[in-house]
Formats: structure tokens, C-alpha cells, sequence
């Protein structure tokens, strides 16, 4: 890909007003905003997303069966596992987006990462027609975590190169841009939906083989939709300067070294640029001391420039936000591990000799997405954007609390469903039968699962479009990368509370949170202590909330 233009009479001649700035084609010549970009690319890219996630949910949201029946593991076992896995693959990003944003570019890590992907779904389908052997373990989790790797190379920089298709300095495409976040996570739940319904079934009831070669079909037909849209997709155009990495590196690392530095000389250097105002001074105090009065930086080398600091500040004032969301996270964990062994205990006839995969209910929360974001979209942003006079009808942070509200009353029905099915157990006498079905309908479920639905239309998306929006341009890899982050996190920390809770509950020959046998366990208590974690997790992020000041300068 270009990284430079060279102006010539024949690039100059188009209309100006339709030449987008920044950007340049496949051949690294200047594109035409009507005939590149906008919804033309973001439909091929969105229809990667489809397959891409389709193939992720495909191994993800039936892993627990997997890992408690072929591969034998208990339950809090397995959802350890299931955690850190998923976690390691919301970390992973931050590493794709560091190649994307300094070396590769987003289109040729896409291309990179595909390819390992195939790779890696390829030797899982092998793992999983092996025998019950050491052999077997080793090349399913080898496998499980090349599929990780390959998506943290995947999931960002796609999303990122997206929304890179719609100019934010144009009024239309500015507003198309708030609109593809939405139409984007629609595409991903659609993929989810068709996944979730029938390669549950397949892997439950005919081969395990054949539920995981499909994804890797999938894999393939993504990779074959992204590369038919390179002629059309705008290239962002990649500047000479060091890598953005570096540069905030570089920030972080000077403020460590001068943190001796006389405050005085500080003050006398930023009076002396007359570009940081005094709120920014008080706030980020440690990284001004980046900043160096001219006798300092006589002594102590290089010095940051403004522009340099005022960059690792956009950074570091997502971090309240970050932190914030943990405990949403915590919660999302739940529904690919506890609500499917929930499940599985219940009664899950459809008609006579048909029962739906426990796993197939995760599909009511793509189904409650998919209504609610074209509804949300097309009814209640333009409404309220009569009123609010913003461009996405509310506040990127009133989206994601909104959510965050939803997730609360998510994990209260869930509490109250669990008292309801383990009454059930006691009253027909199955508590002692953990392979016994308990009459209650699988469809008690439901609520949980529509409700986390509900949470996900609004916080999901609007961290996507936080993180990107909230960065510099060249950093929207990153930003991507640290909203998947918060999942990571997240994960990691459900797998540390579910270890804990395991022994401080198990002690003494008590039985455990999460025995293997449910009908003695009490993932009630686990769900309302969650609630309890999520409602402090929303106060606080309120309070940052309220006092966060939008980057204007790259908002769409």
C-alpha cells in the first residue's frame, strides 16, 4: 500500500469536493467518495463479520459441552478454562492492532490473520476426530489458542478499516459512520444467530468433526468476501513519523525519567507554548512532566512534543471507562458457561424426539439485538436527535450505561430462575440425580438471555464506537483493541471468582457454588452477587461518566 502521494496534474483535476482526503486506493491513488468507500466497502466488510463471527461462535458458545463431555472436565473446570481462553482471545487484540497500526497496515493483517485462522480451525476439526487421548488435549488446545491469536489479528483492525470507509469530515458520511456501528454489530449477531441454532445441534447430536469443520468452511468464505472489496475500500494513508506506539511509549517514558523535574520549569515551558490549558495541567500532571523547560532539555536529551503528550493523554483518559466496564464484562463471561450447564439440566423438548441444544438459547441474544438495533437506529436516534441535537440521538456514554442498567436485571432474573429450578429439583425429589431432567421448560431461560440481548444492543456498541471515536485516527486499531480488552479482563477475573468461590465454598466437605451436580450447587448466589458487583461497577462509572469530556476533534 502507498504510503505517500505524488501530486501530479491528472490526481488534481477531479472534483476536489469529491477527492476524500487521507486516503488512497489499492494502487495508492487518490479515491473518489463517489465511487469508493461508504456503504459500497462496509457491506463487503460487514459480510466478512458475519461469516468471521460465525465461525468464532461456532467454537465458543458450545466449548463448555465440549470440554465437560469428550475431554472430561468438571464444571468449574471447564468454565476456568473457558474464561482464560476467551479472555487470552479479548487480549490478543491489542497485539493485532500494535502490527496493524506500525507495521502491516489493517488490510494486510486481515489477510495475515485469515489465513491462521483457517489454520488453526483446520487443526481443531482434526483434534476433535482424535480418540480421548493425551495427543488429542494437546492439539485441542494448541489449536483453540492459534484461533486466538489469529483473532486478535482479526477482529480489530477489521472493524477499525470499516469504519476507516466512511469520512467523518463529510456531514453524510459522518452520520452513515455512527449508523455502521450499529449495522455492523447487526451483521455480527446474524452470524451468531445461524451459528448458535444449528452448529449446537450438529456438534451435540451428530459429530463433533463436523461441528468444528464448518467454521473453518466459514473461515474461508470470509476471507474470499474481503478480498473481492479491495478494489473498492479506501486505504487510510500512513504517514512517515514513528509509529504511534512508539510515540506514547516515548511520553510515558519521559515522564517517568523527568518526574523529578521542578514543576516551575514545567509551568514556564507551557506558558512559553500557550497550548495546554490549566484543567489539562492539573489532570495529567504526570505526563507534562514529559514536557521540559530549554535548560532541562539540555541536560536530559529529547523532549515530547505537545502534540506527542496531548496524544498519550487521549489514551490515558479512556482508562476511568475501561475500568468501569469490567463488571459488565464479568457478567458476559456467564452466558456461554453457566447458562448453558443451566440449560442443559432442563426440560428441552421442542416436539417428541427433538430437544434443542442448551447452547441454541444463547441465539435469544443475537434475536433480541437484531430488533432492537433497527429499531433503535431508525425510530429512536432521529427522535432523539431532535431533541439532543447529536448526531448518534444520545451520548456514546448514556449508550453504554443504558447497557450496563440492562445487565443488572439480566443477572436478577437469572437469580430468581436458578431458585425457581432448584425448587423444582427438591420438589420432585432429583436433587441426588444429576443426570435426571428437571421438569421445568428450558424456556424459563429466556428472559436472561433476551434481556443480556438487550444490554449487549446498547453497551457493545456503544464501546466500539467510544473507543474508536476517542483516539487519534491512528490509534483506532488500538482503541478497538482496548474495548475488546475490557472482555479480556473480564474474563480473566470471572475465572479468578469462580477459582476462589470454589474454595472458599468447598472447604470441609461442603458443597461447592458450582458442584457438578446443579441441583446441589448454587449459581443463585453466584448471579446475585454479580448483580450486586455490577450495580457498584454502575455507580461508579457514573461518576466518571458525568465528569468525561468528549474529544470533539475526532468525533465523527
Amino acid at each position: 500500500m502507498a504510503t505517500s502521494l505524488e501530486e501530479s496534474p491528472e490526481t488534481r483535476t477531479p472534483l476536489l469536493d469529491d477527492v476524500v482526503d487521507g486516503a488512497v486506493d489499492c494502487k495508492g491513488h487518490p479515491v473518489l467518495r463517489s465511487t469508493s468507500g461508504g456503504w459500497l466497502s462496509a457491506s463487503f466488510i460487514i459480510g466478512v463479520e458475519v461469516a468471521e463471527r460465525s465461525a468464532y461462535y461456532g467454537i465458543s458458545s458450545n466449548l463448555i459441552t465440549f470440554l465437560t463431555g469428550p475431554l472430561g472436565q468438571s464444571t468449574a473446570a471447564a468454565a476456568e478454562n473457558v474464561n482464560i481462553w476467551f479472555g487470552t482471545a479479548s487480549l490478543l487484540p491489542l497485539l493485532g492492532a500494535f502490527v496493524a497500526d506500525s507495521f502491516l497496515g489493517r488490510y494486510r493483517t486481515i489477510i495475515a490473520a485469515s489465513l491462521l485462522y483457517i489454520l488453526g480451525l483446520s487443526l481443531l476439526t482434526v483434534s476433535a476426530l482424535l480418540t480421548s487421548s493425551e495427543l488429542q488435549i494437546l492439539l485441542f488446545f494448541f489449536s483453540l489458542y492459534l484461533v486466538a491469536v489469529a483473532q486478535g489479528g482479526h477482529k480489530p483492525c477489521v472493524q477499525a478499516f470499516g469504519a476507516d470507509q466512511f469520512d467523518g469530515q463529510d456531514p453524510e458520511e459522518c452520520k452513515a459512520k455512527s449508523s455502521f456501528f450499529n449495522w455492523w454489530y447487526f451483521g455480527m449477531c446474524t452470524g451468531s444467530l445461524i451459528t448458535v441454532l444449528v452448529l449446537a445441534y450438529i456438534q451435540d447430536n451428530l459429530s463433533w468433526g463436523l461441528g468444528f469443520g464448518i467454521p473453518c468452511v466459514l473461515m474461508v468464505l470470509a476471507l474470499i468476501i474481503f478480498v473481492s472489496g479491495t478494489r473498492t475500500y479506501r486505504y487510510s494513508i500512513k504517514g512517515e513519523e514513528e509509529s504511534p506506539f512508539v510515540r506514547i511509549g516515548k511520553v510515558f517514558f519521559a515522564a517517568l525519567r523527568n518526574r523529578r523535574t521542578s514543576s516551575s520549569a514545567i509551568a514556564s515551558e507551557e506558558e512559553s507554548r500557550g497550548t495546554l490549558p490549566d484543567q489539562s495541567s492539573k489532570q495529567f500532571k504526570f505526563l507534562n512532566k514529559a514536557l521540559l523547560a530549554p535548560d532541562d532539555l539540555k541536560k536530559n536529551g529529547k523532549v515530547c512534543t505537545i502534540a506527542e503528550v496531548e496524544e498519550a493523554k487521549a489514551v490515558l483518559r479512556l482508562f476511568p471507562i475501561w475500568a468501569t466496564c469490567l463488571a459488565y464484562a464479568i457478567v458476559f463471561a456467564q452466558c456461554t458457561t453457566f447458562f448453558t450447564k443451566q440449560g442443559a439440566t432442563m426440560d428441552r423438548t421442542i416436539v417428541p424426539g427433538f430437544d434443542i441444544p442448551a447452547a441454541s438459547l444463547q441465539s435469544f441474544i443475537s434475536l433480541a439485538i437484531m430488533i432492537v438495533i433497527p429499531m433503535y437506529d431508525r425510530i429512536f436516534v432521529p427522535m432523539a436527535r431532535a431533541f439532543t441535537r447529536e448526531p448518534s440521538g444520545i451520548t456514546m456514554l448514556q449508550r453504554i450505561g443504558t447497557g450496563m442498567f440492562f445487565s443488572i436485571i439480566s443477572m436478577v432474573v437469572a437469580a430468581l430462575v436458578e431458585i425457581k429450578r432448584l425448587q423444582t429439583a427438591k420438589d420432585y425429589d432429583l436433587v441426588d440425580l444429576p443426570s435426571a431432567t428437571i421438569p421445568m421448560s428450558i424456556w424459563w431461560l429466556v428472559p436472561q438471555y433476551f434481556l443480556y440481548g438487550l444490554a449487549d444492543a446498547f453497551t457493545m456498541v456503544g464501546l466500539q464506537e467510544f473507543f474508536y471515536d476517542q483516539v487519534p485516527n491512528e490509534l483506532r486499531s488500538v482503541g478497538l483493541a482496548l474495548y475488546l480488552s475490557i472482555f479480556g479482563v473480564g474474563s480473566f477475573l470471572s475465572s479468578f471468582l469462580i477459582s476462589i468461590i470454589e474454595e472458599a465454598t468447598s472447604w470441609a466437605g461442603h458443597t461447592s457454588w458450582f458442584s457438578d451436580n446443579l441441583n446441589l450447587a448454587h449459581l443463585d448466589y453466584f448471579y446475585w452477587l454479580l448483580a450486586a458487583l455490577s450495580a457498584v461497577g454502575l455507580l461508579v462509572y457514573l461518576y466518571f461518566a458525568k465528569s468525561y469530556i468528549y474529544n470533539r476533534a475526532s468525533t465523527i
